[in-house]
């Protein structure tokens, strides 16, 4: 092993709790409060009482038997190539859904507009630490009833990166593949959806499941069950909890359609007492998503988890250490689908800076994790002898060959302190202020087609009236 590796959990402790959900499933059972869902487990030999479901272990081993181990998320063009889901590769994203922005030229915190969105994902398209988005916010002046297709609207004219989508309900998705069909690519976006907790699906969860399934888009399933509010205060307990509303997702899923593809969502909530609020950023979330990423990768399926956030409400000292030790972690956490990067204040605000910051600190994250070999390349015996006792290497041909493969920050300032005071005594939010202005003022990187553009008008226009 050459790179950097962390697990908590290994084998034998990702079979116990393996066995204790299965008891949870197979006695307590989930609540499905979705007819068609409850008819399809039914079907498939899981024991309906009401609105209660009890799931044996056969069904569930059948379902995870049944899950591909890989397939392929498209882009629409552009640098960014697809995304393979599976345990193996790890790629970073934004968030969705979120209330406010820190508008980047008052810097006031107000609610999200769709030409933010649409601007945010305009930044993504330029970023490489960023390989797939979100809508990092929920637009307010849009109409209710189409703004998620308003989402995929803004993010499909901002970047051609594979989308991740978090609709309302199942019963949009075919509409939500004809607008990327439009733009480029129908299988060049996932659809990321949620159990209620503690232990129950709802219509909306339960029908994005079975859409999912039906038309081959990617299911992200993540839980969200709390220590000491929707699950016991014990982080295990919670996973047990987590574990067992998303391989009951898993098992309806499979049994709409084997084989369709499934990335096992990780979350753990640690509800703080004193605040009365969900923590996003803490040692034991992120203690927790580890386990659980363990757990997604013994059970050789995607995973999906946190990265690159913060707790804090603004662009301050908590919000730049938080998003650094969330981002390492999700690094090291090798999951597939790593999210949330640029989530401010628990994931109820996004901003500019906080991307393009959390696109640097993945930098820094991939540069630490990528292999570090000890073949004779690297060991340069023959170069160390060339120069000897006493010499320097700064005029060396292999010098020249390998120092830019030493990863260097754009933004960090590494200068003595006179060079950095002469150059306006500049902070972090200083340059990644000026950098955000830059960007902003340059030309988009792609632009949609008039066509295309018309398109997905007319589309939103056809589903409001619709609806």
């Amino acid at each position: 092993m050459t790179s950097a590796n962390l697990t908590i959990w290994g084998p034998d402790e990702c079979k116990r709790v393996h066995a204790a959900t299965c008891t949870v499933l197979a006695e307590t059972g989930v609540e499905v409060k979705y007819a068609p869902a409850r008819e399809i487990f039914r079907t498939a030999g899981a024991q309906v009482d009401g609105t209660r479901v009890r799931i044996a272990a056969e069904l569930v081993d059948k379902a995870l038997a049944s899950a591909p181990r890989t397939w392929l998320l498209k882009s629409r063009g552009g640098e960014t190539g697809p995304l393979v889901l599976d345990a193996a590769h790890s790629y970073f994203g934004t968030g969705s859904d979120v209330l406010y922005i820190c508008d980047p030229a008052t810097r006031e915190r107000r609610r999200v507009r769709k030409a933010d969105v649409e601007g945010l994902a305009a930044l993504c398209e330029r970023l490489p630490g960023i390989d797939f988005v979100m809508s990092m916010g929920l637009p307010e002046d849009v109409p209710q009833v189409i703004d998620d297709l308003a989402q995929v609207d803004a993010m499909l004219r901002g970047t051609r990166k594979p989308l991740l989508v978090a609709p309302r309900d199942g019963h949009i998705l075919s509409r939500m593949k004809e607008m990327a069909a439009l733009a480029g690519e129908a299988e060049s976006f996932g659809i990321y959806a949620m159990p209620v907790p503690p232990l129950m699906h709802d219509e909306d969860g339960a029908s994005k499941i079975i859409a999912c399934a039906e038309l081959d888009l990617p299911l992200i399933y993540a839980p969200s069950p709390s220590a000491g509010s929707t699950a016991p205060a014990s982080v295990p307990a919670v996973i047990v909890v987590a574990n067992a509303e998303v391989l009951s997702g898993l098992v309806l899923h499979q049994a709409v359609k084997p084989g369709a593809p499934f990335v096992w969502g990780v979350g753990v909530g640690c509800f703080n007492m004193r605040t009365m609020t969900e923590v996003y950023s803490s040692a034991h979330v992120f203690k927790g998503h580890q386990a659980q990423t363990d757990l997604a990768r013994f059970y050789g399926l995607p995973s999906f988890a946190y990265g690159g956030h913060t707790d804090a409400k603004t662009l301050d000292e908590q919000w730049s250490a938080e998003a650094a030790l969330t981002a390492m972690l999700g690094a090291l956490s090798k999951a597939t689908l790593i999210h949330d990067v640029g989530y401010l204040e628990c994931g109820l605000q996004s901003s500019y800076e906080s991307i393009l910051l959390g696109s640097e600190l993945v930098s820094f994250a991939r540069a630490y994790m990528s292999d570090l070999p000890v073949d004779d390349a690297a060991l340069a015996l023959d170069e160390i002898a060339a120069v000897g006792p006493g010499g320097n290497h700064l005029a060396r041909p292999y010098t020249r060959a390998h120092f830019r493969e030493i990863w260097q920050s754009e933004f960090f300032d590494t200068t003595v302190f006179d060079r950095w005071q002469a150059g306006g005594a500049k902070t972090l939010l200083d340059r990644l202020r000026a950098r955000v202005a830059a960007l902003r003022a340059e030309p988009r990187a792609f632009e949609l087609g008039d066509a295309v553009k018309s398109g997905l008008d007319e589309l939103l226009l056809r589903v409001a009236a619709e609806r």
